[in-house]
């Protein structure tokens, strides 16, 4: 009776195991499409999804598109700058999102940097600044490193000797490792230095 139970309990884990990614990313996204669909009140279910998402394309194309969208949206950005207050929040959160895509893309150079007097400890980062010398930081880089299982990250000043490129990787490779803890592989093949 034991054995059964020991192998009932383990089947139910390995259940757990396999269903938990399907399941948390079906919730993530049911999440996301509820949250959008209900931006638009009184339509049927689903067609205020739709109504955001062909809005937010159509604002995308206009802004990138045509001359008069783009100016729009730089006037409507620098009035938002020139105010007192919610130009901090507006550019942040427009620095931040940069950061991550569009033309000003700035976690795009993955590095390995050596962070303590051991030389064979590494972290994974991304090169933000080549030079520190506008902050009186001459021969300095800014690394920021991101955290594991969290959106949350931290920015380091060195010296560019403890800092060398992550060549094998793209950004979003050096991403997922850095996010992930370092489970994810960069390749669909176990590596034959696996032990």
């Amino acid at each position: 009776m034991r054995k059964l139970a020991a192998i009932l309990f383990r089947s139910f884990l390995q259940g757990l195991i396999l269903l938990s990614p399907i399941a948390l990313t079906a919730a993530l996204l049911y999440s996301v499409f509820d949250s959008v669909d209900k931006l638009v009140p009184f339509v049927p279910r689903g067609l205020g999804f739709l109504i955001i998402i062909t809005l937010v394309t159509l604002i995308g194309y206009l802004g990138t598109r045509l001359f008069v969208g783009r100016w729009l949206f730089d006037a409507f950005g620098h009035v938002l700058e020139s105010t007192p207050g919610v130009k901090y929040i507006y550019s942040s959160i427009r620095d931040i999102i940069g950061s991550f895509v569009g033309d000003k893309k700035r976690f795009n150079k993955p590095v390995w940097v050596c962070v303590s007097r051991n030389p064979d400890i590494w972290r994974i980062g991304f090169l933000t600044q080549k030079d520190m010398t506008h902050l009186g930081m001459e021969g300095m880089v800014a690394v920021y490193m991101p955290h594991a299982y969290a959106i949350s990250g931290w920015v380091i000043i060195t010296e560019m000797v403890n800092v060398k490129p992550a060549k094998d990787m793209t950004a979003g490779e050096a991403m997922k490792f850095a996010v992930s803890g370092g489970v994810t592989t960069t390749e669909d093949e176990p590596r034959k230095d696996q032990l």
